[in-house]
C-alpha cells in the first residue's frame, strides 16, 4: 500500500518530483488529451516495471540501461500503433508526445530505482501507484486550462456566455497553470 500511494501525492511524478514535464505541459490543453497521455504512461509504466523486475537477474550491471530502454521502447511501438488504429483523433493530438514516452524519466527511473530492486508484484504496485499520480496531475493541469482557455470540459460548454483566456491553452497557460497548482501545494505544505 505505502508504494502505492506515495505516486498518488508524496511522490507524485509531477507535482511533487517535477519528471515528465514536457508532455504534462505540452498535451494539457485538453482533459481527453490527458487521460489518453496519462492512460499510455501508466500501461507503459505498469508493464516496463513488470518486466524488467522479471528479467533483472539476467541482465549484466553494464548493459541495465540500454536493455531498460529496448523494454520501453517496445511498450511504447505497442502503445503508439493502439492509439493510431483505434484512437486516431488521440493519437494525432499527441501522437509526438507518446513516443517521447521511451526517454520519460519517470518510466526511466522508476524502472531503475524501483522494478530493478524489487519483485513483480510491489513493482507492478509501483507502476500503477506512480502511473495514476502522472494521470492525476495532468487532469488537474488540463481541467484548469481547458475551462479557462476555452470554456469547455470534454467538449461540452462550462459557462454559457462566458468568454475563455485564450493564453491558458497556449504554452505559456501550461507554465502559468503549473506555477499556480505547485504554489498552492507549496503554501499548503507551509501550514
Amino acid at each position: 500500500m505505502k508504494e502505492f500511494t506515495q505516486g498518488l501525492w508524496k511522490k507524485n511524478p509531477v507535482l511533487v518530483l517535477a519528471l515528465g514535464l514536457c508532455p504534462v505541459l505540452a498535451v494539457t490543453t485538453s482533459v481527453k488529451n490527458a487521460i489518453g497521455m496519462g492512460v499510455s504512461t501508466i500501461f507503459v509504466l505498469i508493464l516496463s516495471n513488470v518486466i524488467i523486475s522479471m528479467i533483472k537477474g539476467f541482465i549484466p550491471d553494464k548493459i541495465r540501461i540500454p536493455c531498460y530502454i529496448t523494454v520501453i521502447a517496445f511498450l511504447v511501438t505497442v502503445v503508439d500503433l493502439v492509439l493510431a488504429g483505434y484512437f486516431p483523433e488521440i493519437s494525432s493530438a499527441i501522437g509526438l508526445f507518446i513516443k517521447l514516452i521511451v526517454v520519460n524519466c519517470i518510466i526511466l527511473g522508476r524502472a531503475e530505482a524501483f522494478a530493478s530492486k524489487n519483485n513483480v508484484f510491489r513493482s507492478f504496485i509501483d507502476g500503477l501507484g506512480m502511473g495514476l499520480g502522472f494521470l492525476i496531475a495532468l487532469l488537474i493541469i488540463a481541467s484548469v486550462r481547458e475551462v479557462l482557455g476555452a470554456n469547455k470540459f470534454l467538449g461540452y460548454e462550462v459557462i454559457p456566455g462566458w468568454r475563455p483566456i485564450a493564453i491558458m491553452v497556449l504554452p505559456a497557460g501550461a507554465f502559468i497553470t503549473m506555477g499556480l497548482i505547485l504554489g498552492a501545494m507549496n503554501l499548503k505544505k507551509g501550514k
